[in-house]
């Protein structure tokens, strides 16, 4: 039986060498804790456009949130809920938007949190390793190997400016949802 495991990295070697690759390490590790915390506080916001769309307090949609246990459930829900509550087609294109380049950042920060990290003998990170089952071509492959190069980290830096861009154009949206679904409310109650 060929248990096809990869040879175990000397440690104590690379940990000897890690000194001179630290600046860049600590660069990518930075643009990696950059791309989580934007991307967070971005999935948060989320919680108030619920909040929103349900008509509750903040908590009570926070615990809605929270019970979805992943953030496609929980946009699903905010679309499903839009489709129900948005009757302005112009705010539920802009919502739906917003939706969609959050998840097109998603995909980059998942493939991020997900992944082994190979490093050489100096601990300079080289490659991820998406640790998922990718499907090509009709095969199966135990997911994709991506060099740590400059195109990549050009990829990370786009990605936290999406998401800045993002995090500010929620801010700006929420109070337009707020002010339609108020008006729909009010005229509801006449």
């Amino acid at each position: 039986m060929v248990s096809g495991l990869p040879p175990e990295p000397d440690f104590d070697a690379i940990e000897a060498a890690a000194p001179e690759s630290a600046g860049r390490r600590n660069l990518i590790l930075t643009m990696i804790g950059n791309l989580v915390f934007s991307w967070s506080n971005n999935e948060s916001l989320f919680i108030y456009i619920l909040m929103l769309l349900l008509n509750t307090d903040q908590a009570s949609a926070a615990v809605v949130f929270a019970t979805l246990n992943t953030t496609r459930a929980r946009l699903d829900l905010i679309q499903r809920l839009a489709r129900i509550h948005v009757a302005d087609r112009p705010i539920e294109k802009e919502l739906t938007k917003l939706i969609e380049r959050f998840n097109a950042c998603t995909r980059v920060r998942n493939e991020f949190n997900h992944c082994m990290y190979t490093v050489d003998a100096h601990g300079a990170i080289t490659h991820t390793h998406v640790l998922r089952i990718v499907e090509k071509g009709g095969g199966l492959s135990f997911g994709e190997v991506r060099p740590m190069d400059q195109v990549r980290e050009k990829e990370m830096v786009k990605t936290i400016n999406d998401l800045r861009r993002l995090n500010r154009d929620i801010w700006a949206f929420m109070p337009r949802l707020q002010t339609h679904l108020q008006a729909r409310q009010k005229s509801k109650n006449l």
